[in-house]
């Protein structure tokens, strides 16, 4: 059996649940992190998968952590660019054993263009602001998510997988 569970994730929102259900993997993941508690981290829209939906399509995520992914809105007269793309500071906003070891000055690497919105704060442990503050790393007990790509920034990232590692 597994230790751990990574969820990677780049593509569509419907077309990654889709594959998950036509595989039956939904059942396993939930299993995974529901019955037998293993640590699941969700990276980019693997992270969004956990939510119960997504502005990006109609079908139902995991549901393993209460909130949706919504897509980022902006008119013209802004500057930021969609998808949001580059290095961002994030701000730690709930404790976790995931940030342990991390202060505030701490910069992760983002390539998206949906953000998410936890509907507990409680479950948000990092957020981030990109024309609007958006939850960067979520927790529901051992189950993870993170919107910033750690294997794309540097020491941080490698601080983050140390973290979820020694889990």
């Amino acid at each position: 059996m597994s230790k751990k569970l990574i969820l990677p994730g780049v593509g569509a929102f419907d077309t990654a649940i889709s594959r998950i259900d036509e595989m039956g993997f939904r059942e396993i993941i939930l299993d995974l992190a529901l019955i037998k508690k293993i640590p699941i981290l969700g990276i980019c829209l693997g992270m969004q998968l956990l939510l119960d939906n997504s502005e990006e399509g109609l079908l139902p995520g995991l549901g393993l952590i209460k909130g949706k992914a919504i897509k980022f809105k902006y008119d013209l007269k802004t500057n930021l660019k969609i998808p949001h793309m580059g290095w961002n500071e994030v701000i730690l906003n709930n404790s976790s054993s995931i940030t342990d070891g991390f202060q505030n000055d701490i910069k992760f690497y983002f390539v998206h263009s949906y953000y998410v919105k936890v509907e507990k704060d409680i479950n948000s442990i990092m957020k981030c602001n990109y024309g609007i503050e958006f939850d960067a790393a979520i927790q529901n007990n051992n189950i993870f998510g993170a919107q910033f790509h750690p294997e794309k920034s540097h020491r941080y990232g490698l601080h983050f997988f140390k973290n979820f590692i020694e889990l």
